[in-house]
């Protein structure tokens, strides 16, 4: 299932770009030099991979917890079916709302790294690049919910790590050459990223099944061991 970060990655971005575009546009890189922006470009992502793998590593530790106490399978049904309801019933799960208290920490965080902007020292990028990988997002919250369900605090932090990197083309083509999508575009993209949302939480609710499916649908552990008893015995 760490394929389907990198996915919802490169398919979300669409919607990184309304929300983060902002910021990426705004990123102080040197116009004169291609080579030095490419290279300032390069530490802003880095940023966001260490932010988003961070949270990736916090959420697989839990997740690692629930797969001891053989709660795996059962935590992959739920997320999806979470991830389904968010898009399907917005007006329950208002993950804007419950983002508030974050969003106003962060805020404070980006009036007192204004004067970052005007500098163009390594540190400056990547620490934009961290801070706005904590900025609330719906997207980047499916994401987590999808890194809740892995099976170890590697694979979590992985399938952070892979969702931020599915975001860099779409994100860097924001800072190199503007606003290149035109609005009709984006408001066909913004229609198609809910349905995308929805197939991932259809595969993570096929993959708590069970059903045997290699890679897809694994069987759970204690399935496969009960079998191999009963073979022995």
């Amino acid at each position: 299932m760490l394929w389907s970060a990198l996915l919802l990655g490169v398919f979300g971005s669409f919607h990184c770009v309304g929300m983060c575009g902002p910021i990426a546009f705004m990123l102080p890189v040197d116009r004169q030099s291609e080579t030095k922006k490419a290279f300032q470009v390069l530490l802003y992502h880095l940023g966001r991979l260490g932010a988003y793998g961070l949270i990736g590593l916090f959420f697989g530790i839990v997740g690692k917890s629930l797969y001891i106490f053989g709660l795996q399978q059962q935590l992959s049904i739920i997320i999806g079916i979470v991830m389904i309801l968010v898009i399907v019933m917005p007006s329950v799960f208002k993950l804007n709302q419950l983002s508030q208290p974050v969003y106003r920490v962060i805020s404070k965080l980006k009036s007192a790294m204004g004067n970052s902007f005007k500098k163009k020292s390594a540190d400056t990028f990547l620490t934009i690049g961290f801070l706005n990988g904590f900025l609330p997002c719906g997207l980047v919250y499916m994401a987590v919910f999808a890194s809740l369900a892995m099976q170890s605090p590697l694979e979590g932090t992985l399938y952070m790590v892979l969702f931020g990197l599915g975001t860099i083309p779409l994100m860097s083509a924001v800072v190199f050459f503007g606003g290149f999508l035109t609005a009709k575009s984006k408001r066909t993209i913004q229609r198609l990223i809910p349905i995308f949302i929805v197939f991932i939480g259809v595969l993570f609710i096929i993959r708590g099944l069970g059903l045997g499916i290699p890679y897809l649908s694994p069987t759970p552990m204690v399935d496969m061991a009960s079998s191999n008893l009963e073979c022995q015995l």
